[in-house]
């Protein structure tokens, strides 16, 4: 299973069109987001996709943005989220929350743990945890979202 990971998308609508474009051709069947969404319009671009969103500092109307993941069918889990897929147990935010981040990498319960905010891509093992962030669309040099592929767990990242 294939499964890609995208934040900081910061409403960059062609920039998400043209990730979704490169996540489908990789085969990708499921996507995360770690937050920054901004407003509706950047999620009406995941409709057809199973997607599971959680908020960032920049999500300032999360009714309008709850009602745009609703009229897609995606998934809405607020400040962190967290499934298990292929065996492998996954956990997400957006970053901001320094603490809340720190305590799902801390808790040794997620094989993956998953987070934007710096705008940064890279991983890192902290004990049985890999922490993961797939980069962002704006204030850097390459727009970057991640593949991570199960049950292997190799990491791929795609530049957009």
């Amino acid at each position: 299973m294939k499964i890609g990971i995208l934040s900081d998308t910061h409403d960059q609508i062609a920039a998400v069109d043209q990730a979704l474009a490169l996540l489908r051709a990789e085969g990708v069947q499921l996507l995360l987001h770690c937050g920054d969404i901004e407003s509706s319009d950047t999620i009406a671009c995941f409709a057809g996709w199973a997607v599971h969103f959680v908020y960032g500092n920049c999500d300032w109307d999360r009714s309008r943005l709850a009602r745009a993941m609703e009229a897609i069918g995606a998934t809405n889990h607020q400040r962190y989220g967290h499934l298990e897929c292929v065996g492998r147990k996954l956990g997400w935010v957006h970053g901001d929350d320094g603490d809340l981040l720190q305590d799902l990498i801390a808790s040794g319960a997620y094989d993956f743990v998953f987070h934007g905010h710096t705008h940064l891509a890279g991983e890192q093992q902290v004990g049985q945890t890999r922490v993961i962030n797939p980069g962002a669309f704006t204030r850097v040099k390459q727009k970057t979202v991640a593949v991570l592929e199960l049950p292997t767990g190799q990491v791929t990242w795609l530049a957009v």
